[in-house]
């Protein structure tokens, strides 16, 4: 894990997905998913959930979601794509979001 940069690892990982799908996921395959930054790659990805959340991580997928077209008044607008990564835990391993919050 020393072989990434710490302020690079920090930011890799934007927000966790929380949605009906993202809830249905992590308890059917132990997965969390996570935005990530555009150029993040799975070794980066492991790295910096392991060095942020204190687990073991046992394989990372990761997807991209185009951005839609949208409509900005006469104009045509696009969103920007998302990237996704679906972090498999090793079993045991759990990361809670609910007791963090205020």
């Amino acid at each position: 894990m020393s072989n990434f940069n710490q302020e690079r690892l920090l930011q890799i990982l934007r927000a966790p997905q929380i949605s009906e799908k993202a809830t249905y996921v992590a308890d059917k395959n132990e997965q969390v998913i996570f935005i990530v930054a555009p150029d993040a790659t799975k070794p980066e990805v492991k790295a910096a959930v392991e060095l942020l959340f204190k687990v073991q991580v046992k394989s990372v997928q990761i997807a991209v979601q185009k951005g839609k077209q949208k409509r900005y008044g006469r104009f045509m607008g696009r969103r920007s794509n998302l990237k996704k990564a679906f972090v498999c835990l090793q079993p045991g391993q759990e990361i809670n979001f609910v007791e963090g919050g205020a």
